[in-house]
């Protein structure tokens, strides 16, 4: 992992924090021109279906801030876990030298206007949500915004996978926080994304060997026994390695092929946490029944989100986003469209 200087963590910290609570708590007439202040001028933000790339902060407040504040009353970020520190990814895509944060949580409010052509139910929903930042000299230079749309769309009684696997809407804060003390988060960082990054070098020679159903032996040279993992709504969470291999691990890697990595855009660590994202980390096409898709020779993208929390040499917890309507629209499915049919019928 490349050195960075605490206060530069800090300063990223701060103005990552400063930039996300603009979201909620401006006047909305005002967003523009504060967000305007804390970017650079070729600022860069992207976010899962349907937002995609946003041209401008105008663009972002038009688009994405100002439907989502209006939709949700009492709108409230509840943030389990910030997080900032140097790129470590050395893939296409990732390079730019600034500092990254991740903040992780949700956000929740009152649905009880129209958002996304989708009719309001008046009750609480809780939106997963994980926010990227990078700066550099001073400005927030690039953003992504991931939420678990699919997950939304099942508290709105309107889900597109019946047959999920893993537990559902579970996605809870970390079991421990993160250190407090600047020069620890950085030592322990280090020592966060090396098992992080042995961790995917034991996933690739898995892909490379073809063998889609490895023993929990070989999952356990990185992860804890008792891990818990809260994946995205479609596949769920689930606890042990034995269960996660059962609901997650295989049926994944034996309902795809084609596969291909694409690396990531940032890949950092903070402590005893790491996170990452792609623009797409993966493609690969499905076997039929995968998540209820057709047999395709197409190639669908997947854009994920992964944040880790290490427990002394281990992985122990991971919070997993995956824009799968997103991944579905490679296959012609609108799984956003198809819950405001299902809303008008």
């Amino acid at each position: 992992m490349k050195p960075v200087a605490i206060a530069d963590i800090e300063t990223a910290k701060g103005l990552s924090t400063e930039f996300e609570s603009i979201w909620l708590s401006e006047p909305m007439a005002n967003v523009a021109d504060s967000l305007g202040q804390l970017t650079a001028s070729a600022y860069d933000w992207r976010g899962s279906r349907p937002f995609y790339e946003q041209p401008s902060v105008d663009a972002l407040c038009s688009s994405v801030i100002a439907p989502l504040r209006h939709a949700f009353k009492g709108l409230e970020r509840r943030e389990f876990l910030k997080i900032a520190g140097a790129n470590d990814a050395v893939d296409a895509g990732a390079s730019g030298g600034g500092v990254w944060t991740c903040s992780l949580g949700i956000l929740t409010g009152a649905f009880v206007s129209e958002w996304l052509g989708l009719k309001p139910t008046n009750r609480l929903v809780q939106i997963r949500y994980a926010e990227f930042h990078e700066v550099a000299h001073g400005k927030v230079s690039r953003s992504a915004f991931f939420i678990d749309m699919a997950d939304v769309l099942q508290q709105l009684g309107l889900d597109p996978f019946p047959n999920q696997m893993g537990a559902r809407h579970i996605f809870p804060a970390p079991l421990k926080g993160l250190r407090a003390d600047g020069q620890v988060s950085v030592e322990q960082g280090a020592k966060t994304m090396a098992v992080l990054n042995r961790m995917i070098e034991d996933l690739d020679l898995l892909n490379k060997s073809g063998n889609d159903t490895c023993t929990p032996e070989y999952l356990a040279r990185c992860w804890r026994e008792d891990m818990s993992w809260y994946g995205p709504a479609g596949i769920g969470a689930m606890k042990t390695i034995e269960l996660y291999q059962a609901q997650h691990q295989y049926p994944f890697r034996q309902g795809l092929k084609n596969k291909q990595y694409h690396g990531h855009i940032a890949r950092f660590a903070d402590g005893d946490f790491a996170a990452f994202f792609g623009w797409p980390n993966l493609t690969n096409s499905p076997r039929e029944g995968y998540l209820g898709l057709p047999e395709s020779e197409e190639s669908g993208e997947m854009r994920v989100v992964d944040v880790y929390r290490r427990d002394h040499d281990k992985l122990a917890e991971n919070w997993v986003i995956i824009d799968l309507p997103h991944y579905f629209m490679s296959f012609g499915i609108d799984i956003i469209a198809n819950a405001i049919a299902a809303q008008g019928a």
